[in-house]
């Protein structure tokens, strides 16, 4: 107890009560009437110390309460228990409702007789509100939760127990809420993943980077098998202690089904296709080698009725040999279409190569179409293959021909061009050469063009073209590094550019010349030993190297020559590639373990041999006298391979 200035007395309780604004303070006496009110009530219920004082304090009750009788009921609770506590809508003055906290206690003298209550209430109505509404937000998200199907959508605790579980967990798992809730998320992998230890990494994974994402087989309450889409993200309190993971997942069994589905059907539509072009190519094949046959088989028909009557059979052999030629050439095509066809790659002088074709040109395709050439006064070689680039560019010179039947002009044109990423399609960022074949021809509508490409598609006449021309060159570019393009309009005329890589500057890269002239090469006789497993090929090239003066043996196989190669010493080992049991690669390979100072050459009709022998000697077919007789020099000149090896005894097998 204090004094004021003027002497009053001052209570320092009741000062401290007056001076609480959040808290309702007062005091009710035994009957509930208010006989004290601070300022906190007077402003939470509206009401003036002089206005409520007097007044019974179910005034601050709602009508329904009163009716029940409430507030005596609480004051009795308060006397009895000793405390009485609730939450529950009160009024103000206005007659607004309040959600207020109520602590009431007893108030008693020291001789325990009660003197009253005290009574403090607190505004609690925003609270109620943030709280309601953080409840409604629940409610809807666990209502939104509930409500989604096409997701399994449920919680998990950190070891991996179910929290949680809504309908789409129920629909395509299989299990209620009531029969999974508490059980351990792994039951839904198969026994390897369990094994595995699948479950336990999934959970590690996502505590430890933040997410898990997987795809993978599931199982159903029934034991069936699902493909499901599964995402595990961490939970997280504020402090970021670990609550647990929120997991989501999603059948995506018919997804699955549907896309393998989808690519079987890619699968027979491309073997069909594939089925499709294999049948065009072999006709096609089939139609011109039948072609070239009957004029051989032809020819040598009527060389043997013409030998037997001891007239002159050369024409006939003549018309043989050209024949043979062109199925060589439509061999060449084919490969290069393919992109198959080996090619010696090197530096080319495009000016000087094209102006060395002048004279073939003009015989090609005749006077009626006069050639112009227009070309820089220098330009850098290019990488290709100058015997392929020949063969391309008269290609291209008696379509511009057939294009022009009643003559016109033909332009040959070349210009290094230096290309971007993406400027042209196919090529890559670099510097090229382009060589352009242009005429004025009839030209191509859209239709023609975009199967221009195509093999054996021609707008020739029968028997006027094999349609391979363009495929072939499209397949030699590639194989060099570039491309080709192909520019034409009805009426307009056709250009097409063959665009090659400009060659590294490369001494190293220039060829050793070797004699072209068989007449002139050196004939010491060798002892060669020749592999086919074609009798017919074998008696062929034996009765060659026989002709050119060597002793030839042959062997039917690999095994046969090597055991051949036992009996004596050979000087050359001359041997086909595509052969059964072991291929001509693999003989080289095993003289070479055997006998590694004894020289094999290897002739194949095919392109590719494994990429450890291209070190090794080749020779294509088909091929001539003329073509083996310069390959045995070679040999034999080379101080590496034409020594003699001794291997054996002396005697020849």
């Amino acid at each position: 107890m204090g004094t004021t200035e003027t002497g009053q007395p001052v209570n320092r309780f009741e000062l401290l009560v007056q001076s609480v604004t959040d808290y309702a303070i007062f005091m009710l006496n035994p009957a509930g009437f208010v006989v004290s009110w601070n300022s906190g009530a007077q402003r939470i219920k509206g009401y003036s110390a002089d206005e409520i004082i007097g007044q019974h304090f179910s005034a601050f009750y709602t009508e329904e309460d009163r009716a029940a009788h409430v507030p005596a009921a609480v004051l009795r609770t308060a006397e009895v228990e000793g405390r009485f506590e609730a939450e529950g809508w009160r009024l103000r003055k206005d007659g607004t409702r309040f959600w207020a906290n109520v602590v009431i206690d007893p108030i008693r003298d020291p001789a325990g007789h009660l003197l009253g209550f005290a009574k403090v209430t607190r505004d609690l109505t925003e609270r109620r509100a943030a709280q309601e509404e953080l409840r409604r937000s629940e409610e809807r998200f666990r209502l939104l939760v509930q409500s989604v199907t096409d997701y399994a959508i449920y919680m998990i605790d950190p070891v991996g127990t179910i929290t949680s579980w809504n309908s789409g967990a129920e629909r395509f798992k299989g299990y209620s809420a009531e029969e999974i809730m508490g059980q351990n998320f792994a039951r839904f992998y198969s026994e390897e993943d369990r094994m595995a230890g699948l479950p336990s990494r999934a959970l590690d994974t996502a505590q430890r980077e933040g997410r898990f994402e997987a795809e993978g087989w599931r199982i159903r309450k029934d034991g069936t098998r699902f493909w499901a889409s599964v995402v595990i993200d961490p939970i997280r309190d504020p402090a970021g202690e670990l609550l647990g993971f929120a997991k989501i997942t999603r059948d995506l069994t018919e997804r699955r089904q549907a896309a393998q589905a989808l690519e079987q059907a890619r699968e027979a539509i491309f073997q069909s296709q594939k089925m499709d072009a294999i049948g065009k190519l072999t006709g096609g094949v089939a139609h011109d080698f039948n072609n070239l046959l009957a004029v051989i088989v032809g020819s040598l028909d009527l060389a043997r009725q013409r030998l037997a009557a001891g007239a002159d059979i050369s024409r006939y052999l003549d018309n043989a040999m050209t024949a043979a030629d062109r199925g060589a050439t439509l061999t060449q095509r084919m490969l290069a279409f393919a992109r198959k066809q080996e090619l010696k790659l090197e530096q080319v002088d495009c000016i000087g190569l094209i102006h060395g074709m002048a004279d073939l040109l003009k015989t090609t395709i005749g006077s009626s179409v006069a050639i112009e050439t227009r070309f820089p006064l220098s330009l850098r070689p290019a990488h290709a293959d100058p015997a392929q680039l020949e063969l391309a560019l008269i290609n291209l010179a008696v379509n511009a021909r057939d294009a022009m039947p009643d003559g016109g002009r033909l332009l040959i044109e070349g210009s290094e061009i230096t290309l971007a990423l993406g400027d042209q399609p196919d090529l890559a960022a670099g510097s090229f050469i382009r060589l352009t074949v242009t005429d004025e021809g009839e030209g191509m509508d859209e239709a023609t063009l975009a199967r221009a490409r195509e093999p054996f598609f021609t707008t020739k006449g029968v028997g006027k073209g094999t349609g391979l021309g363009l495929s072939m060159i499209h397949g030699f570019t590639q194989q060099c590094g570039g491309a080709m393009t192909i520019a034409s309009q009805p009426g307009k005329g056709t250009s097409v550019s063959i665009w090659l890589p400009v060659a590294l500057i490369d001494a190293s890269n220039e060829r050793t010349a070797i004699p072209c002239e068989p007449d002139e090469l050196e004939t010491e006789p060798l002892v060669i030993l020749a592999v086919d497993d074609d009798d017919l090929v074998l008696t062929n090239t034996a009765g060659m190297l026989e002709t050119m003066g060597h002793t030839v043996f042959q062997a039917g196989s690999g095994r046969e020559a090597l055991h051949m190669l036992e009996q004596g010493r050979i000087d050359l080992v001359v041997t086909d590639h595509a052969m059964p049991g072991m291929t001509g690669a693999q003989l080289a390979d095993a003289i070479e373990q055997a006998y590694p100072d004894l020289p094999v050459l290897i002739i194949t009709g095919y392109a590719e041999l494994p990429a450890d022998a291209s070190r090794r000697l080749r020779l294509d077919k088909p091929f001539r006298q003329a073509e083996l007789a310069m390959m045995v020099h070679r040999i034999r000149h080379d101080s590496a391979l034409r020594r003699l090896v001794p291997i054996g005894t002396d005697s020849h097998p």
